[in-house]
């Protein structure tokens, strides 16, 4: 897949997972589990919801 996650987007996605994963642990709750999604698409820097909206937050071509 071709990746369309910039560094700043990813950053935010791992520290949006973190906080959620923590929600969870702290409150006992299985919603934690949902912090698998940004973290996961931070990891692999591909957002399949990006893709049919046509959205990329990383480098452009020719961008050095």
């Amino acid at each position: 897949m071709k990746k369309n996650i910039g560094n700043i987007d990813r950053i935010i996605r791992i520290v949006l997972g973190v906080a959620i994963a923590a929600f969870g642990v702290i409150y006992e709750s299985w919603l934690g589990l949902i912090a698998i999604i940004p973290i996961g698409t931070a990891l692999i820097a591909t957002c399949p919801l990006y893709l049919p909206l046509g959205l990329n937050t990383g480098a452009k071509d020719g961008d050095a």
